[in-house]
Protein backbone atom coordinates (compact mmCIF):
# COMPACT_ATOMS: atom_id res chain seq x y z
CA UNK A 1 0.00 0.00 0.00
CA UNK A 2 3.05 2.08 1.01
CA UNK A 3 3.87 1.98 -3.42
CA UNK A 4 0.81 2.89 -4.12
CA UNK A 5 0.27 5.79 -2.14
CA UNK A 6 3.70 7.22 -3.08
CA UNK A 7 2.67 6.21 -6.82
CA UNK A 8 -0.40 8.95 -6.40
CA UNK A 9 1.86 11.20 -4.31
CA UNK A 10 4.45 11.40 -7.20
CA UNK A 11 1.52 11.26 -10.37
CA UNK A 12 0.58 14.61 -8.30
CA UNK A 13 3.92 15.91 -7.66
CA UNK A 14 3.26 16.24 -3.95
CA UNK A 15 5.69 16.04 -1.04
CA UNK A 16 6.03 12.30 -0.26
CA UNK A 17 8.21 10.19 1.68
CA UNK A 18 9.09 7.70 4.27
CA UNK A 19 11.26 5.22 4.97
CA UNK A 20 12.74 1.78 4.20
CA UNK A 21 14.70 -1.24 5.80
CA UNK A 22 18.53 -0.88 5.74
CA UNK A 23 19.84 -1.73 1.87
CA UNK A 24 15.74 -0.10 0.32
CA UNK A 25 14.48 -3.56 0.62
CA UNK A 26 11.14 -4.65 -0.10
CA UNK A 27 9.74 -8.23 -0.80
CA UNK A 28 10.96 -7.76 -4.43
CA UNK A 29 14.67 -6.46 -4.07
CA UNK A 30 15.90 -2.85 -4.40
CA UNK A 31 13.57 -0.41 -4.16
CA UNK A 32 13.63 2.21 -6.98
CA UNK A 33 15.10 5.22 -6.88
CA UNK A 34 12.27 7.39 -7.81
CA UNK A 35 10.47 6.58 -4.98
CA UNK A 36 12.09 9.35 -2.38
CA UNK A 37 12.19 6.99 1.33
CA UNK A 38 15.05 7.10 3.51
CA UNK A 39 16.61 4.11 4.62
CA UNK A 40 16.85 3.04 8.38
CA UNK A 41 20.18 1.99 8.91
CA UNK A 42 20.64 -1.22 10.89
CA UNK A 43 16.61 -1.06 10.48
CA UNK A 44 14.16 -3.92 9.25
CA UNK A 45 10.74 -4.27 8.25
CA UNK A 46 9.33 -3.54 11.92
CA UNK A 47 11.88 -0.23 12.45
CA UNK A 48 10.75 1.15 9.21
CA UNK A 49 7.08 0.31 10.20
CA UNK A 50 7.44 2.21 13.59
CA UNK A 51 9.54 5.24 12.29
CA UNK A 52 6.62 5.95 9.70
CA UNK A 53 3.85 5.98 12.28
CA UNK A 54 6.42 8.03 14.50
CA UNK A 55 6.80 10.21 11.83
CA UNK A 56 3.18 10.79 10.75
CA UNK A 57 0.09 13.03 12.16
CA UNK A 58 -2.19 9.67 11.77
CA UNK A 59 -2.39 6.49 9.65
CA UNK A 60 -4.62 5.00 7.20
CA UNK A 61 -4.48 1.08 7.11
CA UNK A 62 -6.45 -0.08 4.25
CA UNK A 63 -6.77 -4.19 4.35
CA UNK A 64 -8.79 -7.10 2.67
CA UNK A 65 -10.88 -8.87 5.48
CA UNK A 66 -8.47 -8.70 8.53
CA UNK A 67 -5.44 -7.67 10.09
CA UNK A 68 -2.61 -9.89 10.17
CA UNK A 69 1.07 -9.40 9.91
CA UNK A 70 3.13 -6.06 9.56
CA UNK A 71 -1.01 -4.40 8.73
CA UNK A 72 -1.80 -5.94 12.43
CA UNK A 73 1.38 -4.34 13.94
CA UNK A 74 0.94 -1.22 12.24
CA UNK A 75 -2.22 -0.85 14.23
CA UNK A 76 -0.57 -1.72 17.51
CA UNK A 77 1.95 1.14 17.10
CA UNK A 78 -1.05 3.86 16.10
CA UNK A 79 -1.97 2.89 19.80
CA UNK A 80 0.98 2.62 21.24
CA UNK A 81 1.56 6.26 20.63
CA UNK A 82 -1.44 7.30 20.99
CA UNK A 83 -1.62 8.48 16.60
CA UNK A 84 -5.14 8.74 15.20
CA UNK A 85 -5.76 5.69 12.76
CA UNK A 86 -8.51 4.97 10.25
CA UNK A 87 -9.30 1.33 8.90
CA UNK A 88 -10.25 0.86 5.57
CA UNK A 89 -11.69 -2.53 5.25
CA UNK A 90 -11.49 -3.18 1.53
CA UNK A 91 -13.52 -6.33 1.33
CA UNK A 92 -16.58 -3.86 2.43
CA UNK A 93 -15.42 -0.61 1.49
CA UNK A 94 -15.48 0.81 -1.96
CA UNK A 95 -12.36 2.78 -3.28
CA UNK A 96 -14.46 6.00 -3.60
CA UNK A 97 -16.23 5.76 -0.37
CA UNK A 98 -12.30 4.95 1.30
CA UNK A 99 -11.43 7.88 -0.14
CA UNK A 100 -13.91 9.97 1.69
CA UNK A 101 -13.07 8.26 5.12
CA UNK A 102 -9.70 9.03 4.42
CA UNK A 103 -10.56 12.65 3.86
CA UNK A 104 -13.04 12.61 6.96
CA UNK A 105 -10.11 11.09 9.08
CA UNK A 106 -8.14 13.84 8.16
CA UNK A 107 -10.12 17.12 8.93
CA UNK A 108 -11.08 15.30 12.10
CA UNK A 109 -7.12 14.62 13.28
CA UNK A 110 -5.65 17.80 11.21
CA UNK A 111 -3.16 15.63 9.54
CA UNK A 112 -0.32 17.24 7.71
CA UNK A 113 1.81 13.86 7.05
CA UNK A 114 -0.17 10.76 6.33
CA UNK A 115 1.05 7.12 6.57
CA UNK A 116 -0.53 4.62 4.44
CA UNK A 117 0.00 0.78 5.62
CA UNK A 118 -1.45 -2.32 4.57
CA UNK A 119 -0.54 -5.78 3.49
CA UNK A 120 2.35 -6.63 1.40
CA UNK A 121 1.69 -6.98 -2.55
CA UNK A 122 2.17 -10.71 -2.02
CA UNK A 123 -0.80 -11.27 0.59
CA UNK A 124 -3.13 -9.21 -1.41
CA UNK A 125 -2.62 -8.49 -5.14
CA UNK A 126 -5.45 -6.30 -5.77
CA UNK A 127 -4.26 -4.25 -2.78
CA UNK A 128 -1.96 -1.61 -4.91
CA UNK A 129 -4.90 -1.02 -7.45
CA UNK A 130 -7.90 -0.65 -4.49
CA UNK A 131 -5.15 1.69 -2.56
CA UNK A 132 -4.52 4.12 -5.71
CA UNK A 133 -7.94 4.34 -6.60
CA UNK A 134 -8.79 5.30 -2.48
CA UNK A 135 -6.12 7.80 -2.60
CA UNK A 136 -7.20 9.21 -6.19
CA UNK A 137 -10.76 9.81 -4.78
CA UNK A 138 -9.17 11.13 -1.17
CA UNK A 139 -7.09 13.60 -3.63
CA UNK A 140 -10.13 15.25 -5.23
CA UNK A 141 -11.82 15.84 -1.99
CA UNK A 142 -8.55 17.55 -0.17
CA UNK A 143 -6.02 17.97 -2.51
CA UNK A 144 -3.85 20.11 -0.89
CA UNK A 145 -2.94 17.25 2.17
CA UNK A 146 0.72 15.75 1.70
CA UNK A 147 0.36 12.06 1.00
CA UNK A 148 3.12 9.51 1.61
CA UNK A 149 4.32 6.30 2.37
Amino acid sequence: MDRAALDVALKHEMECGGWCPDGRLDEFGRIPDRYPVQELHAGGFTERTLQNVKDSDGTVVIYAEKLVGGTEQTVRFCIELTRPYQLIDASTTPAEDAGKSIADSVRKHNVEVLNVAGPRQSEWADGYDYTFRALESFLRLCSHRPVGG
